[in-house]
């Protein structure tokens, strides 16, 4: 799939990353109760201008395996965190995918609503079978936000991430395309 994506919710539209996003990222990127179960932050500028410009360099790539967006409300286009899935080889057929949400959007449902997109697109213009997720044990909001997308708990990796100092364990999710086309029917 190449062009620009832009994906549309009810309340979100997910968007190519620009130039001038980098300010309102680096707003959520350096929050700590953001940043917390991330595996980066708290980033310097020159750290959250480099992740966009990577996002932007994804763009362009052939085929395009990586889709990096900005979470954007569609009311007023303020950007609002950043989701993205990520295709590992077109012959696998699977993706991994994330989000992160700035601290006073959390509880409202913006989290699901941008992770259920994402696994629709994946499954619907990816063409993926399976979709992944990780999230550290102790996050327990984003445990929620994937097993409300539709996903399944697969099991904990035990001390798979070493973070700011420690061990850290995930919990592995995961959804596939024959279960989403049920859920989809249902709804």
């Amino acid at each position: 799939m190449t062009g620009n994506v832009t994906i549309e919710t009810e309340r979100l539209l997910l968007r190519e990353f620009n130039p001038e996003d980098w300010s309102a990222v680096h707003e959520y990127a350096v929050d700590p109760q953001v940043y917390r179960h991330m595996p980066w932050g708290p980033n310097s500028e020159d750290e959250t201008r480099a992740f966009v410009e990577r996002a932007m360099a994804r763009q362009l790539e052939e085929p395009r395996l990586h889709f990096e967006l900005a979470v954007t409300l569609r009311g007023s286009g303020q950007l609002i965190g950043g989701c993205g899935i990520r295709a590992a080889d077109e012959r696998f057929r699977s993706a991994d995918m994330g989000y992160c949400l700035r601290q006073d959007c959390w509880g409202k449902g913006l989290g699901t609503e941008a992770a259920s997109a994402l696994i629709a697109f994946g499954f619907e213009h990816l063409g993926v079978h399976r979709i992944w997720a990780t999230c550290d044990t102790g996050n327990t909001r984003s445990a929620h936000v994937l097993e409300k997308s539709g996903m399944a708990l697969e099991g904990t990796m035990r001390d798979d991430t070493w973070l700011r100092g420690q061990w850290r364990s995930s919990r592995l999710y995961s959804v596939l395309e024959t279960q989403w086309d049920q859920k989809e029917r249902r709804a």
